[in-house]
């Protein structure tokens, strides 16, 4: 009976269908199907897309540190854009693409789990690791998403959810809590909630619904600071004051939240004093507002501290996103004023994945690095050497460079037109270093964390070059 039972149930594994089959398959390697030639990216993109973005394909084998290497030209080109500030630690660094780390990753890649709901070790790990690194001593709760303008969204909707049920509680009878003061110059994303936010330029909101919500003057610093300059904002300082008072005023018990970057990225790199940010403080103390930083691209280390607002002042909530891989958002204790808050009510906000475990679990080792290579360190060393160099470059070309500021490697100038930054950022292309702009006509520099002052003195020689150049042919 015992060999019959066996003869049968081997006859059955011989007939299983092949889908079933429990014997390891026997795969060839993996080969693109529709392999496209580098010089074809751009054509083949355009079939179906709008390509207008740079003319180089990037490489990712061939790319190392602080150098994308262009598959087009078949050079390098240093990064002083990083994938709009996204990039942390450089191109292929050592402790990315080491034989077990990689192993892992692939091992994670097959499969994407919705996080909000089925967890992992790797998850637990990942909360862990944020939490001794990255996780300010007054932040409690996290939230993951996949999106910077949808962890904006879910910090507005954190903060309308505390507002509406305080108001409740105080004996309202009906919603009241639904406007967010904030700033000229703001870029908080394209999406819902976030559109009603962004001003940096018409044509990323035009003709998309928006919410008429309170936006009030930006009091950005003019660099140098010299005794003009600070009297000048100073005054700006007292006028936004003065409108977000009034704001509050005019919508009694209806403004849940005041969000404001630490420092303006898309709208120019504008810089506060944090004079102004203890005002906003003492403002959303004063009238139950919670006060909410956008820190998508501020945050993990390039102004020389983990978040930019450890600059100035602490906030209730804070989203954040680019170099964290996966994006999302902080909150402090001041939102458990709301037993029922949206950290302990299940599903007031949420979503199918919850953040990338691939994107988390490679977030982990990078804050991992900037732990061990002391890299918030290097970024504040650094960006002082480089925002001296590019001081000198002012006095050099006081015609063509302006406003020179920053923090930590998060430095910016400005130039005198929208035209003349074209033309310093296609010389600064051609002779091999990546800039991008922001605001009407400012340069912004964006370079790893691990950047050395070697890299940025290469950097800086090809702007001085194509500086030179612009002022001999203007």
């Amino acid at each position: 009976m015992t060999t019959r039972t066996t003869e049968q149930g081997r006859e059955q594994k011989n007939h299983l269908p092949r889908h079933l089959s429990t014997s390891e398959p026997s795969n060839p390697p993996f080969i693109p199907r529709q392999p496209i030639s580098p010089s074809d990216v751009h054509a083949t993109l355009k079939k179906h897309m709008l390509v207008d973005g740079f003319e180089f394909v990037v490489d990712f084998k061939r790319s190392h540190g602080s150098y994308l290497f262009d598959f087009v030209s078949n050079r390098r080109l240093l990064d002083f854009f990083t994938f709009f500030a996204s990039g942390s630690v450089g191109f292929n660094h050592p402790k990315l693409t080491d034989p077990a780390f990689k192993e892992h990753l692939a091992t994670l890649a097959v499969n994407k789990p919705s996080n909000s709901d089925v967890y992992s070790v790797e998850l637990a790990e990942f909360v862990s690791t944020f939490s001794r690194i990255a996780l300010p001593s007054y932040m409690k709760y996290m939230f993951f998403i996949e999106g910077g303008a949808v962890a904006v969204e879910n910090a507005l909707k954190t903060a309308f959810d505390w507002k509406i049920r305080k108001n409740f509680e105080r004996g309202y009878k009906e919603e009241r809590g639904n406007q967010i003061v904030h700033f000229r110059r703001a870029f908080h994303g394209r999406s819902g909630y976030a559109l009603s936010l962004t001003n940096t330029d018409p044509t990323k909101t035009n003709y998309f619904p928006k919410f008429s919500w309170p936006r009030i003057h930006n009091p950005a610093i003019r660099f140098p600071l010299n005794e003009e300059n600070l009297r000048r904002v100073e005054e700006e300082e007292r006028q936004a004051l003065a409108q977000i008072k009034d704001a509050i005023k005019s919508n009694p018990d209806d403004i849940a939240g005041l969000i404001i970057e630490p420092i303006q990225a898309e709208g120019g790199d504008n810089h506060f004093r944090k004079e102004f940010f203890i005002e906003l403080r003492q403002i959303c103390n004063e009238n139950e507002i919670l006060l909410i930083f956008d820190e998508v691209q501020t945050g993990v280390g390039l102004t020389g501290r983990m978040w930019a607002h450890e600059y100035f002042v602490e906030p209730d909530l804070m989203a954040f996103g680019k170099k964290t891989q996966v994006c999302g958002v902080l909150s402090g204790t001041r939102i458990d004023d709301i037993q029922d808050n949206v950290f302990h009510k299940p599903s007031r906000i949420n979503s199918t994945f919850g953040g990338n475990l691939i994107d988390m679990v490679r977030f982990m080792r990078i804050l991992e690095i900037i732990e061990e290579d002391h890299l918030i360190g290097n970024a504040e060393r650094v960006g002082t050497h480089l925002l001296a160099q590019l001081s000198a470059l002012q006095s050099e070309f006081p015609k063509l460079i302006d406003n020179v500021r920053g923090r930590g490697l998060f430095c910016a100038m400005d130039l005198p037109t929208p035209e003349l930054r074209l033309a310093l950022r296609k010389k600064a292309l051609s002779k091999g270093l990546i800039l991008i702009g922001c605001g009407e006509s400012a340069i912004r520099f964006r370079p790893p964390l691990n950047l050395s002052a070697d890299e940025a003195d290469e950097g800086l020689a090809i702007i001085r070059q194509s500086l030179k150049e612009l002022s001999t042919s203007n």
